[in-house]
């Protein structure tokens, strides 16, 4: 799965490279963009919103890249990397390599799918975003090859297995939806937040519907129930512990009681 989601995703750079040199970068500059950016949603937005100045690229690709800080820290979680290897890990926690070590359930997996979309996707990636710096413009439109499509289509090969319940096939036709809905208005890359957010809002939403129901009442009522429990169970280990001290043996009380009685006399 990795090696196919690497694949389906390089090839898309031709089209970033082609976009990119289009803009106005040199191919140099788009080389090092793959390479250290190294995130093909800002990537994208940073050349679409060139025309506008130097730092409306930069907010757009700023934005679109807060993604791969949720997928850093959740890949960190379950994976656990170590030493050197946490930073290389924070590089290539992109779109791909988070799909896809998380369409597994099992720890192994998860890591054999990272460590293959991973370094795949940035050296696929590095390599068509070449072809296309160099070659784009004997290539013509990238769209008509249909690269615009597989990236795309290997996202729909990682979600499908997972759509198991209602509940998450319900919540991916409503990301869905707001995906939609929000493309005619915003600029590419921004209607995949919105879907993120409506996620977040959704999964917070069900999730303190099966909350059970707290109580109604005064809060004081709850203080007053908690003492009386308390004093109920100290009055009943102090009944009991009256019950377990032993008294004194036979015969002494009526011996002490006469003794006492003689010197009283």
């Amino acid at each position: 799965m990795g090696l196919s989601v690497s694949i389906a995703t390089g090839l898309y750079g031709i089209s970033f490279g082609a976009l990119a040199v289009a803009a106005g970068l040199d191919r140099w500059q788009t080389q090092m963009l793959s390479a250290l950016m190294f995130t093909g949603g800002s990537q994208f937005a940073f050349v679409g919103s060139l025309p506008g100045g130097g730092m409306s690229a930069l907010v757009a690709a700023s934005l679109l890249g807060i993604r791969n800080a949720v997928y850093g820290a959740q890949l960190n979680a379950s994976l656990a990397p170590r030493g050197p290897l946490k930073m290389i890990m924070a590089h290539l926690s992109i779109d791909e390599s988070f799909a896809t070590a998380m369409a597994s359930d099992d720890q192994g997996e998860r890591r054999r799918g990272f460590w293959t979309a991973g370094p795949g996707v940035w050296l696929l990636w590095n390599l068509f975003t070449f072809v296309g710096a160099w070659a784009g413009d004997a290539m013509g439109d990238p769209k008509i090859w249909g690269l615009d499509g597989a990236a795309v289509a290997a996202f729909l090969g990682l979600l499908w297995p997972r759509l198991r319940s209602k509940d998450a096939a319900g919540l991916a036709v409503i990301c869905a939806a707001a995906t939609v809905v929000a493309v005619p208005f915003a600029p590419p890359g921004i209607p995949l937040l919105v879907a993120g957010v409506v996620a977040v809002v959704v999964q917070l939403r069900h999730r303190a519907e099966a909350r059970p129901p707290a109580e109604s009442g005064d809060p004081g009522d709850d203080i007053g129930r908690i003492a009386i429990d308390r004093f109920v169970e100290d009055d009943a280990q102090d009944s009991a512990s009256d019950y377990r001290r032993p008294g004194p043996g036979p015969g002494t009380d009526d011996s002490a009681s006469s003794s006492s009685e003689g010197d009283h006399r």
